[in-house]
Order: C-alpha cells, then sequence, then structure tokens
C-alpha cells in the first residue's frame, strides 16, 4: 500500500539527511521534492502546493520544538499535516429508532455490492443486526450477488426482482425491516461507467424519498484523480456523509485517499483492503499517514491479532512466554497464525522500520511469503523431538532435515539462528513484569518510528556503532552483487 508515495517521501527526507543545519534554501529543496510526491501519487495539485506551504510556514515559524533534529521536525510536521490533511473522521454509524439506513452510491465497478458485504460483516461483529436492500434494478447479476452475500453471513435481503423502480424497493424494505426487528438498513443502489444525468436522478430521488440517514460513496482507490472527480460529482447532487475508499491495498500512489477530504470535504470513513469480507478497515488519519511515512502501523496490527487469533492459543503461547519456553512448534505456530493476518509483505508494512525492508526484499526479487513458506518446509521436515529440543540438531540431523525440505543446509542453519535469538528474546521478556514488557515494545517502536527510512548513518547491529565510510560502500557493493546474481538467475 502507497508503496510509489512511501518511496518518494523517503528519498525526499533523506535528501536533508547529515545536515547539521537546515537552512531556508535546504529547506526548500526537500520540500520541493514532498511536493512531487504528492503529485506524483497523484494528489491534487491544489493540495500538493497547499501541503508544502503549510510545512514550510511551520518550519520557519516558531511553532517546531527545537528539542528535535532539523530532520525529525520536518518529518513530525508533514506527519501531523497528513493527519489534518485527511481528517478529522468519524467512523461511528449513528444509532437511530427504529434502524439506521445507509445508502450505498458509486459508479459501477468500483466493488459497491462486495463493500455491501464487508459493511455487513463489519456490523455483525459490533453486534448489529443489518439488512441488504437489492436496490440496484440495472444488474441481475447484483441482485444475485447481494443474496449470496447474505446468505454467507446469515443477514436477510430483501429482493423485488419485478420491480423497475427502486424507490418502490427501498421503501417496501424499510416496512419489512421494522417486522424483521432489525437495527440497520443498507442500500446497495445502482451504478454507472460514468457520472450522467439518469444516474444523478435516479440516486435523487431515492435519497429524497427514503430520506437515508447516511449516503457513503463507494470508490476504486485506484482510480486515484479520477476518484476525487467522481466524489467531487456525487457530493454535489446528494450531500455524502462518507467516502468508503475500495481496492486500497493494491494503490501504490495513495492519491485518493490524500485528496478526498481536501477536495470534497466528505471525510474517508472506511477503506476495503482485500477481497475477504473481513477486509474493510475503520479509517484513521493518523494510521495511515504513519504508513505512508514507512512508519508502520502497530494499532491496526493489533487489532488484527485480536480479532483473527484464537484466545485460547494466545493465552497458552502467554503461558510458555512467561515460562521461557518457546519450541519450534511455537514458531511454526505463530508462522501459521501470521498467515491468516494476511501476506507477508501486509504485515512488514504495519510493523515501524519494516515497510522499507519489505520494499528492499522486493527489489531483490525475495518474496517474503515464499520465504515463510520454506521455513514451514524445513519446520516439517523434523522429528517431535527435533522441534521441541532444537539443540539436538547436529551436522547428520541437518543434512536429513533439509533433504526431506529440499533446501540447502544453509536453511536450516539460518532457521536454527533465527529461532536461537526469537527465543533469547522471548525468555527476555519472561523475566520482565508486565509493565516493563510494555515499556520494551515502546521503545522498540519509539526507535523505528523516529528513523523509518533509516536516516542518518547506518548503524551495527550487533554493537550499535556506526558504520565508517568505507563499511557503507561495502554494504553496498553486497546489495549490489546480490542484485545482480539474482538478474543472472532470471535470465
Amino acid at each position: 500500500m502507497f508503496e510509489s508515495l512511501t518511496n518518494q517521501l523517503s528519498a525526499a527526507f533523506r535528501s536533508m539527511t547529515g545536515r547539521g543545519r537546515l537552512t531556508e534554501s535546504n529547506v526548500r529543496e526537500g520540500l520541493e521534492l514532498v511536493r512531487k510526491a504528492l503529485l506524483e501519487a497523484d494528489a491534487s495539485v491544489e493540495v500538493a502546493k497547499q501541503f508544502v506551504e503549510t510545512v514550510e510556514r511551520k518550519f520557519l515559524g516558531t511553532e517546531v520544538s527545537r528539542a528535535l533534529n532539523p530532520t525529525q521536525q520536518i518529518l513530525s510536521i508533514v506527519n501531523s499535516e497528513l493527519v489534518a490533511l485527511m481528517g478529522p473522521v468519524d467512523s461511528s454509524i449513528p444509532v437511530k429508532e427504529p434502524f439506521t439506513t445507509i445508502m450505498l452510491c458509486g459508479l459501477q465497478g468500483s466493488g459497491k455490492t462486495t463493500t455491501c458485504g464487508k459493511l455487513g460483516k463489519m456490523l455483525l461483529a459490533s453486534g448489529r443486526k443489518p439488512m441488504f436492500v437489492a436496490a440496484d434494478l440495472q444488474r441481475p447479476a447484483a441482485i444475485d450477488q447481494l443474496e449470496i452475500l447474505g446468505g454467507q453471513l446469515g443477514v436477510p435481503v430483501f429482493v423485488d426482482r419485478e420491480s423497475k423502480n427502486p424507490v418502490d424497493v427501498c421503501r417496501r424494505a424499510l416496512k419489512e425491516a421494522k417486522e424483521k426487528n432489525v437495527d440497520v438498513v443498507v442500500l446497495d443502489t445502482a451504478g454507472r461507467l460514468h457520472v450522467d444525468d439518469e444516474l444523478m436522478a435516479q440516486l435523487n430521488e431515492i435519497e429524497r424519498k427514503v430520506q437515508p440517514d447516511q449516503v457513503y460513496f463507494v470508490v476504486d482507490a485506484m482510480t486515484g484523480q479520477d476518484a476525487v472527480n467522481s466524489a467531487t460529482a456525487f457530493n454535489n447532487a446528494l450531500e455524502l456523509d462518507g467516502v468508503i475508499l475500495t481496492k486500497l491495498d493494491g494503490d501504490a500512489r495513495g492519491g485518493a485517499a490524500l485528496s478526498v477530504k481536501a477536495i470534497t470535504g466528505v471525510p474517508i470513513k472506511f477503506i476495503g483492503v482485500g477481497e475477504t469480507l473481513e477486509a474493510l478497515e475503520e479509517f484513521h488519519p493518523e494510521r495511515m499517514a504513519s504508513r505512508m511515512l514507512g512508519m508502520g502501523d502497530v494499532m491496526t496490527l493489533i487489532e488484527q491479532v485480536q480479532s483473527k487469533f484464537d484466545e485460547k492459543e494466545l493465552a497458552r503461547q502467554q503461558a510458555q512466554m512467561e515460562k521461557g519456553v518457546f519450541t519450534l512448534d511455537d514458531f511454526r505456530k505463530q508462522m501459521s497464525q501470521a498467515s491468516r493476518l494476511g501476506s507477508m509483505s501486509k504485515i512488514m508494512g504495519l510493523i515501524p522500520g519494516m515497510g522499507r525492508l519489505s520494499g528492499l526484499l522486493g527489489e531483490l526479487n525475495v518474496d517474503p511469503d515464499k520465504e515463510m513458506r520454506k521455513i514451514g518446509g524445513v519446520i516439517d521436515s523434523m522429528t517431535l523431538e527435533e522441534r521441541r529440543r532444537p539443540d539436538i540438531i547436529d551436522g547428520r540431523r541437518k543434512k536429513r532435515i533439509a533433504a526431506g525440505a529440499g533446501v540447502d543446509v544453509s536453511r536450516v542453519n539460518e532457521l536454527l539462528d533465527m529461532h536461537k535469538r526469537m527465543a533469547s528474546m522471548v525468555k527476555s521478556f519472561s523475566s520482565q513484569n508486565p509493565l516493563e514488557r510494555m515499556r520494551t515494545i515502546q521503545q522498540m517502536t519509539n526507535e523505528a518510528s523516529s528513523n523509518p527510512f533509516g536516516m542518518g548513518p547506518a548503524k551495527k547491529g550487533s554493537t550499535g556503532k556506526r558504520l565508517t565510510a568505507k563499511e557503507r560502500e561495502a554494504q553496498r557493493k553486497r546489495l549490489e552483487k546480490i542484485r545482480r546474481d539474482k538478474k543472472r538467475k532470471k535470465k
């Protein structure tokens, strides 16, 4: 998500790295790169111009704390202005008696009907009782799709295949909603391939006669500036209460997320981040800004873990951690659980400091998910005793395990080394009380967040000493060699 924007912003901040003091000229040069990054992300020209002017004014003014270094100051202001640009947002759905009515509208192909199902799933998870209304009478397939989604979720769907009038369908649906004792009615209205007078007239009539409590515009985030333009047109006609950006997980630019609120005044309330019914999230500007700046999104990761992981298994693992026990079976289970959160690249993007590593792996043609599957294969080739007691794995056992997994012995050594480091971390955590443990995690997060792009000279992981210019050059050459070797193998 937003790989292109993050990389461009990374280059802009790195251009200002290493300066003891930032002059007005330095700041303007760096912010010009930020402006270009926003434009290449397909943000509005006016939005990019105003954004950069605001950041420059605040940095050169008296609002900035001098306790930070110059680059941190710029980063802090950019982060706060990104949050202001995309927010504020209230993702709650109002409660109204006898029920709340939500109208979904949008262009054809934006994922409106699928979003209806995702919204229903979210409402069910929050204890609400939704009902879907098939008000898209232009596409019979949309009605079929909505019935299938309703069946999967156990949500009632109001359908009238004989009617040609969506207003009548919506009115009768609201009467039935009272009888079914539901508390949220979601109207799935028709779309078109483009904005036209006929579509707007139909939606206007539904809004005027049905009077929904909330009107949400569903739009494909990958259409960039077109998403903003269509949101503007719909808002002028319907007075939208919110925008739902779909396919945000495939959006490398982020222009729609950056510009929708600033241009239309309508907040983004929810975002679609995948194809499954669970892949709808509340929109949090501060979390999105953090992702754009490569600082991860720990809160979203925690929420996903809490919602998708088995509580009993988490409790068991916690008990194991407190004993300082971490077997290869535990490692295998954690890998399996992590896969439920989505691709490894997606997970890495949520962890502070890991988004850049994910990008580097991509440059080297390394697939993190494929690598994790190989690790799983190595563990599966071990005996139960070897998984419990990895210290008994000698050279002879390593050869057998490698042959069983179809990998080199070096892969087995890498896995054992990784497990040893993680086991050491678990043991260290087990000796801390919960408060100390939280402080350790917070410190790790803060360190990664304060240096999201690896700003400043690199540090050796083992000693913490800064690398010399010669060592940095050697490190660069090693990465170049890996890239060349990858390219030769592909040929």
